[in-house]
């Protein structure tokens, strides 16, 4: 039986790449997408999760809007980065088709309690819908399987400010509240999806496929790949977001160790920073050690088998 999973994303460049694995990919059943604010609004991310599952011939799965600021700092996005549309300034025409009009922490909530126990919350974005749906259901925890978190790092440092990787960063509070909440948490951080370099023979690899949505992910990718190019000085790019959803495909891609995992919300250097207890001691024993503790529940990402990823996202895209 496929696997039942929740998307939460804002939909730019990797997210788009991270929708098409997972609609490409059999071991999965999308039930819904939530977009919310980050590399782009959450109302342009789910104008762009509209297209790309256009593209892909899917337009079958819902997509709710979803928060549209953080908790408790001002909106900021990442137009350098994703463009101003979010998909590398291809500014693609008005997508037909229409959000639900159902808010995403509203879907989050009726998809878990129409199947409890049974999903996966893929989020790739920050954790805002996810931090909101945890205030209106407090029983939510009891009632997803597993959520996979593209976000933070153990040892890599961070990718929006020394120490925070994006998705954290774009919300410290919701993210301390997810990782708060007791439920199975795996975070797909940075020490491990820059280990996967993208390649541009890859992306010429794309550009030749006729798969649905495989020209889209082409054309938006051109500035990624240029991106990545000015800043870190390589002929690649990091698939962050499409590595979670390879995790939810095949956890066996990626090494994670159980380690107590807080974020740090007051640092004037160090706001949004995962702080993850790295002594050797505590992997897959912190429960152990320290009982009364309730940040243990983390699988943190520390290896990744980089060849079988980027095989398993080649093959699913071309």
């Amino acid at each position: 039986m496929p696997k039942k999973v929740i998307l939460d994303v804002d939909t730019g460049i990797d997210d788009a790449v991270a929708i098409l694995l997972a609609v490409h990919s059999p071991e999965l059943e999308v039930l819904g997408i939530g977009t919310v604010h980050g590399n782009t609004t959450a109302d342009v991310a789910a104008a762009n999760t509209l297209r790309v599952l256009k593209a892909a011939g899917r337009l079958d799965i819902p997509v709710a809007t979803g928060a549209t600021r953080p908790l408790n700092q001002p909106l900021a996005t990442s137009p350098l980065v994703h463009g101003e549309d979010g998909l590398g300034n291809l500014n693609l025409p008005h997508p037909q088709a229409a959000p639900s009009g159902e808010h995403a922490v509203d879907q989050i909530i009726r998809l878990a309690e129409a199947h409890p126990g049974e999903i996966t919350l893929i989020a790739t974005a920050p954790l805002t819908n996810l931090a909101l749906a945890l205030a209106l259901e407090p029983r939510l925890s009891e009632r997803i399987a597993e959520v996979v978190i593209m976000g933070g790092s153990a040892f890599y440092g961070g990718n929006l400010s020394a120490w925070a990787e994006a998705n954290i960063g774009h919300d410290p509070e919701a993210a301390a509240a997810v990782f708060q909440a007791g439920w199975p948490v795996t975070m797909i951080g940075l020490d491990v999806t820059m280990q996967a370099w993208f390649t541009r023979e890859m992306h010429a690899a794309l550009g030749a496929s006729p798969k649905p949505g495989a020209a889209l992910a082409y054309e938006a990718l051109r500035h990624y790949l240029d991106f990545y190019e000015r800043f870190y000085g390589q002929g690649g790019c990091a698939q962050h977001d499409a590595l979670a959803v390879a995790y939810a495909i095949d956890p066996s891609l990626v090494t994670t160790a159980l380690l107590p995992v807080r974020i740090e919300t007051r640092g004037e250097a160090t706001r949004g920073m995962t702080v993850v207890d790295r002594r050797a001691f505590l992997a897959d024993r912190a429960p152990f050690l320290f009982p009364d503790r309730n940040d243990w529940h983390t699988r943190v990402a520390l290896a990744v088998d980089s060849e079988r990823f980027l095989n398993l996202l080649m093959e699913r895209l071309t």
